[in-house]
């Protein structure tokens, strides 16, 4: 909890001639208020914080943005410079084209998450897009889900993945059972990639009613 964060930092600085603190676990913006807390009972400065399970996921910590997204206002150049370390310009420009094609394969998904995932967990990601913060207060995004989306697709044959053959039934059947999964779980990542292609024609059109899928199982 954001308490125990700060009893524990309080009792390292007693102890120690600390420099700076790091706060990890900050995926969304509900720690904010024990990074201001930290701050003044150990009168030393924040210099990083953790938004996610691994070591990359460390960030330089940046008062101002933090304060933004407490406010709900999001963080929008965090967002482009987690972006451009994610994102290569050239399959960037390669999956834009094929937007307009409207051949967005199951291969093109897969990409799409793991460059989601480099950029953090789902929850941090969304906290930075002016609004959302506030509406996805209690709201639990399992980052889990994409798991399961690449291991279906991944138990597709190349002719599959990129949408050279209709999946039937016994196609189903046969990625189900290669992914651990059941046909319910193939038929929603059918129904997702479907909404999802339609949703990123929309985005290059500069339509309303925007909305992001959710991979929910």
């Amino acid at each position: 909890t954001g308490q125990d964060a700060v009893n524990i930092s309080k009792s390292f600085n007693d102890r120690l001639n600390l420099q700076g603190v790091v706060l990890t676990k900050m995926d969304g913006d509900a720690r904010g208020g024990a990074a201001l807390s930290i701050v003044h009972v150990t009168e030393k400065p924040i210099k990083f914080i953790g938004v996610g399970e691994k070591v990359d996921f460390l960030e330089p910590f940046h008062p101002e943005r933090m304060a933004s997204r407490i406010l709900g206002m999001g963080d929008v150049v965090s967002l482009v410079e987690k972006a451009q370390e994610a994102v290569n310009l050239e399959d960037a420009l390669e999956l834009e084209d094929k937007i307009k094609k409207d051949r967005f394969t199951y291969e093109d998904l897969v990409n799409q998450i793991k460059q989601i995932k480099k950029m953090g967990s789902l929850e941090s990601i969304l906290s930075m897009i002016p609004g959302l913060g506030k509406q996805l207060k209690g709201v639990n995004i399992d980052d889990s889900a994409f798991v399961k989306v690449e291991a279906i697709i991944n138990s597709m044959t190349i002719q599959e993945r990129r949408n050279y053959v209709i999946l039937n039934g016994s196609r189903k059947q046969r990625i189900a059972a290669g992914s651990g999964t059941t046909v319910a779980d193939v038929n929603k990542i059918v129904k997702q990639h479907l909404t999802m292609k339609k949703m990123l024609k929309k985005f290059k059109r500069g339509g309303k009613g925007f909305n992001m899928p959710q991979f929910k199982f």
